[in-house]
Formats: C-alpha cells, sequence, structure tokens
C-alpha cells in the first residue's frame, strides 16, 4: 500500500514537469497566462512531501520530465541518449524543491510565506541559470521565455532580460499556492501579486521606449526544403533563384540562412563570383552562412560571412557556441557511442575565437549569431555593446521541421530585441523567419513554415541603451545574494550553542515536614 502511494507520487511529479511544456515553452496565442498557474499543482505535491528527501525526489523527477518533453523534439539525434541527459539535468531542481517544502510547506506564518515568494524564485533562476550553461544544452526553454508575445513582459526583459520576467511568473505561481492551500497566508500572497502588478506597470508606463531613428530594408531568403545527395548546390540555386527575384526592391542587405552555402568560397571561387554577381545585381551585401571545412585552417566551421559587390568584404564570424551532439559531442571519447544511435555529429566542429561586428555601407553596423546561439542572451547583449545596430540570426531547423522547435526558436529573437532595444532578423532555411523591431513586437508577416520564398521587411532602427544591455543579468546577483543570505542565516542558526534555561528568578517551594 505504502508503495503503491509513493509510485503515484512519483509519477505524478514527472507527469507535472512532462505537463508544464505547453505554457513554460512555447504558448499557444492566448495561452500566455497558463504559464502564472502552471508550476502550482507541481509546487503543492512538493510542499506536501513527508520529507526532504522526498521533496528531493519529486523535484529530481518533475525536472527530468520537464527536460524531456521540452527537448522531445530532439529525439532524432540523441535517440535514447535524451533520457540519461534529462536525468542528470533534472538534478538541477532539488534545490528548489527543498525551497518549496521548507518555506511553503506546512502552515506557514507571514514571514516565513513572504521569504518564500522572494526565495522560491530564487531558487527556480539558480536551476534556469545552471542548465543555461551551453555544456549543459544552453538556455532552451527558460520560463520567461514563454511571455515572448506579451508587450509588458517584454517591456519587463528590457530591465532585467528574460532572468527578471521568471523571476516574476514564479513569484506569481508561489502566491497561488498559498493563496490555494494557506488561508492565513493570503495577506503576502496578494501583496506578491499586487507587487509584480505595480512593478510591470511601472515599467509600461515609464520606462523610455527605444527611441526610433532610421530604417533598413532587409531581404530574408528562405529556400525551403532541398533534399537529395546534392542538396547544398541545389539549396545554393534555389537561392540564388530566388536572390534574383529581388530584382527592383532595392534591399540594404540580403540574408541567408544557417549553411546556405555548403563549401568554403575560397575552394570554390566559381560560388564566390555568383554570390559578387547577386550583390552587384542588387546594389546591397548579402551576408551568407558557409558550413565547410576551411582551407586556412584544420576543422569544419559554421560561418557568416558578408559578400559584396567585389566578393566577400572580408568580415567573417565564426560560430561559437556549438550544439551538443548536433555540432560536436561532448567527451566523445566516452559519449562516442551516441552517433551510432542517433543523428550526433560524426565529426565535431570547430568554434569561433571572439564575436565579431560587421559593416554595412551607410554606416549601420550588424551584429551576426548563429543558429541557437539566439538564446543566450549574452551574446546580443555583448554584440549590441559592440555597436551593432540590427542582430542577424541565421538558422536551419529542417531536422526538426515537424515539431514545434522552429516556431519556439523563431520567438526567441523578439526576447532579444526587447532586450536590446535593437530589431533582430531571424533568417533560417525553412522557415519560420520573421522580424521583430526593437520593442520585440513583429515586423511584417512570418513566412510560411517549409516554403521556398523570399520578402522584404523595412525593419525599424533604433538608439539609445536598455537597462538590460547597460547593468547584465542582474536579476541573477540578486537571487544569488538572497539564497546566499538564506544559507548564511541557516549557518549561523546551526553553530549558535545553546543556551541554558534561565534560573527561576523565586526560590522553589518548600515542603512541610512532619
Amino acid at each position: 500500500m505504502l508503495l503503491a502511494k509513493r509510485t503515484r507520487r512519483w509519477r505524478a511529479a514527472a507527469a507535472v514537469g512532462a505537463g508544464a511544456l505547453p505554457c513554460l515553452a512555447f504558448p499557444a496565442p492566448g495561452l500566455w497566462w497558463a504559464a502564472y498557474v502552471v508550476l502550482v499543482p507541481w509546487m503543492l505535491l512538493l510542499r506536501s512531501a513527508p520529507s526532504g528527501r522526498r521533496a528531493a525526489l519529486e523535484g529530481w523527477l518533475g525536472g527530468a520530465g520537464f527536460i524531456v518533453a521540452v527537448h522531445h523534439w530532439l529525439l532524432p539525434s540523441l535517440h535514447v541518449f535524451l533520457v540519461p541527459l534529462a536525468v542528470l539535468l533534472g538534478l538541477l531542481w532539488i534545490p528548489w524543491a527543498l525551497l518549496v517544502r521548507e518555506l511553503l510547506g506546512g502552515v506557514p506564518g507571514p514571514r516565513r510565506a513572504a521569504a518564500g515568494l522572494v526565495l522560491v524564485p530564487a531558487g527556480w533562476l539558480l536551476s534556469e541559470l545552471a542548465r543555461s550553461w551551453q555544456g549543459l544544452g544552453g538556455p532552451w526553454g527558460l520560463l520567461g521565455a514563454s511571455q515572448w508575445q506579451v508587450p509588458p513582459a517584454l517591456r519587463l526583459a528590457s530591465v532585467g532580460g528574460v532572468w527578471l520576467v521568471s523571476l516574476l511568473v514564479v513569484a506569481v505561481n508561489c502566491a497561488v499556492v498559498l493563496l490555494v492551500a494557506v488561508p492565513g497566508a493570503r495577506a503576502p500572497a496578494v501583496a506578491s501579486v499586487a507587487g509584480c502588478a505595480v512593478l510591470t506597470g511601472v515599467v509600461w508606463l515609464w520606462l523610455p521606449r527605444p527611441e526610433v531613428s532610421g530604417g533598413l530594408r532587409v531581404a530574408v531568403v528562405q529556400p525551403g526544403l532541398v533534399g537529395g545527395a546534392d542538396g547544398a548546390e541545389r539549396r545554393f540555386d534555389v537561392e540564388e533563384h530566388l536572390t534574383r527575384g529581388l530584382a527592383g526592391t532595392h534591399p540594404d542587405l540580403v540574408v541567408w540562412g544557417e549553411s546556405s552555402v555548403g563549401a568554403d568560397l575560397a575552394v570554390r571561387p566559381d560560388l564566390s563570383r555568383r554570390l559578387a554577381a547577386l550583390s552587384a545585381e542588387l546594389g546591397a551585401p548579402l551576408l551568407v552562412n558557409v558550413d565547410a571545412r576551411r582551407s586556412d585552417r584544420p576543422g569544419i566551421y559554421k560561418s557568416s560571412v558578408l559578400v559584396g559587390p567585389a566578393g566577400p568584404t572580408g568580415d567573417r564570424y565564426d560560430k561559437m557556441r556549438l550544439v551538443p551532439f548536433g555540432e560536436y559531442v561532448p567527451a566523445r571519447s566516452v559519449l562516442g557511442w551516441a552517433t551510432s544511435v542517433g543523428r550526433a555529429a560524426g565529426e565535431d566542429r570547430m568554434r569561433g575565437a571572439a564575436p565579431v561586428v560587421m559593416s554595412l555601407p551607410g554606416g549601420v553596423r550588424l551584429g551576426p549569431l548563429v543558429c541557437f546561439e539566439s538564446a543566450f542572451p549574452d551574446m546580443s547583449r555583448h554584440l549590441v555593446r559592440e555597436g551593432a545596430g540590427v542582430l542577424v540570426a541565421q538558422s536551419a531547423t529542417s531536422t526538426f521541421q515537424d515539431s514545434w522547435a522552429p516556431a519556439q526558436h523563431a520567438s526567441l529573437a523578439a526576447l532579444r530585441a526587447a532586450e536590446t532595444g535593437r530589431p533582430v532578423v531571424h533568417a533560417t532555411l525553412t522557415g519560420v523567419s520573421t522580424v521583430y523591431g526593437p520593442s520585440g513586437g513583429r515586423v511584417g508577416p512570418a513566412l510560411p513554415t517549409s516554403a521556398s520564398t523570399a520578402a522584404v521587411y523595412e525593419v525599424p532602427l533604433a538608439r539609445g541603451t536598455t537597462p538590460f544591455v547597460r547593468f547584465g543579468n542582474w536579476p541573477a546577483g540578486a537571487a544569488l545574494a538572497a539564497l546566499g543570505l538564506y544559507c548564511a542565516r541557516g549557518g549561523v542558526r546551526a553553530v549558535r550553542p545553546v543556551r541554558p534555561a534561565p534560573e527561576p528568578s523565586a526560590p522553589p517551594a518548600r515542603t512541610a515536614r512532619g
């Protein structure tokens, strides 16, 4: 009987973690609000755990279920390896689970409930920061990213990045838990929700919006699905045809997707000449992406290359943050077997040394990002600090075309735009290709998924610096400081000597003797 009860709780923990995906990762239009209550069942389960060990186990299982659900579209590449990876990453939710039980469990008084409303969100952010390390997969499916289509949340992102949005969303989930389960803690719960609303309103009303200054006509070329043994050559032909069809539209920049060129331009001067001819015909430079073995150094690189009427301009950015298993196998000597059970990289790609900001005719500077580098807030922030006026993310998601990964990936551009106050162009081979303005709002329609097409966007440029660009990830610092103070207080209480009980002030009563 006891074993069956434990099994039900464990299954519930894993199911709650897995079921969180539709709201946490990529909510459908109109369902953004669900992220503010989606953690409630999991937290109710954790706060009622009979022991810290049980809470840790249920936090671990829930985290593992969440990782499997968020990254299920990687199964063709990782195959069975996704399960041990989820088990490993699920450990990151154990500290958060213990905080939920310690601070929200039982019948917390106002002080403990108020502490929970601060420290539980901080604990969640700690797990997000840890798994955002590129070696553990990067910042994919962050809780704050679920609010990419909510203008007030995008305004918050300009202040503290996606991290601040995550903190506030978890704080609201905590408040809902207290409202549901702890009647005596409703005052701090209501105060928390009101505080989040007031902060959002102040930022929305008083924070200056990006100052639009000029514009840039950017053409996005999306060749669509192109297969076959000679797919790279055929894709180049399609991209060339679509680009030539832009003649007369007078773009300032033409962007091709990731891996749009399958050979090093120094080795294939014929491709270089064709690109230069396209640039001369349109009167605009082309930003292409070369996925090939380089002639001037060993190894395969993915590189953003700017091509003008005279050929490559010399501006080249080599991708720095590679996709684990997709572009390299971590600890290949130990995990190399993953290549035999999935579509993991047979040979590791090489990493670039540093970000690059490229100059366009007219003085506009662009910052290129390749593939899931657009998921890293620090990379886009660094490019803007270096002077980039527009960010361009070149991507290829054809392997996962039938999942929600392409749309989820494209939504990240809205967050990067809001965080930096700069427009972001998200160009892919097969869709979803789209553009977001300096405030995170969509510019024009997205290109249809899998369609072979091209479009020109009037991209607004902006001046000024957002608080996130200026101050960086300060929410993480605040969360770590709060957790550090909590741990220090617990440590002091643990080592504080036990004082003996005070002596009674009155002498003890005497008994009469017979």
